[in-house]
């Protein structure tokens, strides 16, 4: 079984994140970025069901250059090959021109499952993989906490509020994972060291025919227009208790829209 993984590299959640005011999009070159953490479950669901089934893992990733340190990572853990798709164009794409250039990478390439993770940390918008399933038309299979296929068929529970959905589809599909779906892996010294041999295959929008001006900044739906830093922490309020310590709080937190 040939499965695919997408992989985004993001910048850490727990460091500081900034926007870069040349084009009010995030500055990636300045941050410390790390594989989005939800991926690093799709990675390793991917890894358990080739060793069980056979078949290849393969990583796809849209990015700049800085972008090849999330595909070490991946190959580290265990994945057979890469495909990092790096453009000066893409930059700034919005997730509708994204899906675009994955659609045409995943078009180059034999796979009977595409994994992700359900969502970005440096977006949390969660709609790529419905974005994928409809241009490749394929099924969506979204929120897996478990994953099983057999006779060509995936099936996930779907992770609800106080239990789960059993869902199914026929391959090829498309399944995003959560992190209750497994624990991923450590890439060993062994694997780090092996990760160095396996193939990367670099594309560029002309490699996937996608024309430059239909993605970027100048192409995206929506833009940011202004930012500003977050204004200083002022003086906290103090509440004395007379008596009325508790109506006062309440008419404190009720003047903030709070209550």
């Amino acid at each position: 079984m040939n499965i695919v993984v997408l992989v985004k590299q993001v910048p850490d959640s727990g460091s500081e994140r900034s926007l870069d005011p040349a084009d009010n999009t995030v500055a990636r070159g300045a941050a410390d970025n790390v594989v989005n953490e939800i991926d690093e479950y799709a990675i390793e669901e991917a890894l358990q069901l080739r060793d069980a089934q056979g078949g290849e893992v393969t990583i796809l990733t849209v990015g700049p250059d800085s972008a090849a340190d999330a595909i070490r990572k991946a190959l580290s853990m265990g994945a057979d090959r890469a495909v990092h798709v790096s453009d000066e164009a893409i930059h700034g794409s919005d997730a509708v021109a994204t899906s675009a250039v994955l659609a045409a990478a995943l078009g180059q390439l034999e796979y009977d499952l595409v994994l992700c993770g359900a969502e970005a940390t440096d977006s949390q918008m969660s709609v790529m993989p419905a974005l994928l399933a409809e241009r490749l038309g394929i099924a969506q299979l979204s929120g897996a906490r478990k994953l099983t296929v057999e006779g060509g068929v995936a099936k996930v529970e779907r992770q609800t509020d106080g239990g789960y959905w059993a869902l199914e589809a026929p391959l090829p599909a498309i399944v995003s994972t959560w992190d209750t779906i497994n624990e991923p892996r450590y890439p060993s010294f062994k694997g780090i060291m092996a990760a160095k041999k396996k193939p990367v295959e670099r594309k560029t929008l002309a490699d996937l025919g996608i024309d430059a001006s239909a993605v970027g900044l100048g192409a995206a739906t929506s833009q940011v227009l202004d930012f500003a830093g977050r204004p200083p922490k002022g003086e906290g309020v103090k509440v004395t208790d007379e008596g009325d310590g508790g109506q006062k709080l309440v008419d404190y937190l009720a003047a903030q829209k709070i209550v």
